[in-house]
């Protein structure tokens, strides 16, 4: 937006902010008639949290929140899944909660990956849960590295492993800190 001559426009849609709790779910539902699933999960966060002039309501939330996953918004289903986790809106059931977390997983979320390692921990199958864990920490999950490394402490996790886990963190670290939007473009229009 810094090229935009400080003009405070949306770099998608460029129109300016919107004034109103009012225009924010009108631009929402907007977005939700053309099966924007991210503007679902936005929506249903709202509704969760009780923002933008609405009551709080976890059962509006959750049915978002599906319909937000069925879309393809991964963490639509995390959220979901922390729903079933924690009782709200819907009966407290980890094994539903267990399900939405591996539809999320599955679609990207590494948070979701996370909380799938927590709940095989909590259930007493550690290799499962160090499993989760790892391919959370590879992706750049911090808990879960720190989780990694309580394994590898306690004789659960190999050296090599552990050592693997923090080679690719760095490289990703390293790959992120030289990373620039102005390179980006450059090696667009070098193609």
């Amino acid at each position: 937006m810094l090229r935009s001559e400080g003009k405070d426009l949306c770099a998608f849609c460029r129109t300016p902010p919107p004034y109103s709790d009012k225009e924010v779910i009108k631009r929402l539902k907007k977005l939700m008639d053309k099966g924007d699933g991210e503007a679902f999960n936005t929506l249903g966060l709202a509704y969760n949290r009780g923002e933008y002039g609405l009551a709080q309501d976890y059962r509006k939330a959750n049915e978002l929140w599906l319909k937000a996953g069925e879309l393809g918004c991964a963490v639509a289903y995390l959220n979901l899944g922390n729903s079933y986790r924690l009782g709200r809106g819907v009966e407290r059931v980890m094994k539903k909660a267990g399900h939405y977390y591996e539809l999320a997983a599955m679609n990207g979320c590494i948070q979701a990956r996370h909380n799938l390692g927590g709940n095989e921990y909590e259930a007493g199958n550690l290799q499962k849960a160090m499993k989760h864990w790892m391919i959370a920490a590879k992706a750049g999950d911090k808990n879960a590295l720190e989780w990694v490394k309580q394994g590898f402490m306690h004789g659960d996790v190999t050296k090599d492993v552990y050592e693997d886990i923090l080679l690719l963190r760095s490289h990703h670290e390293r790959k992120n800190e030289m990373r620039s939007d102005e390179r980006e473009e450059a090696a667009k229009n070098h193609r």
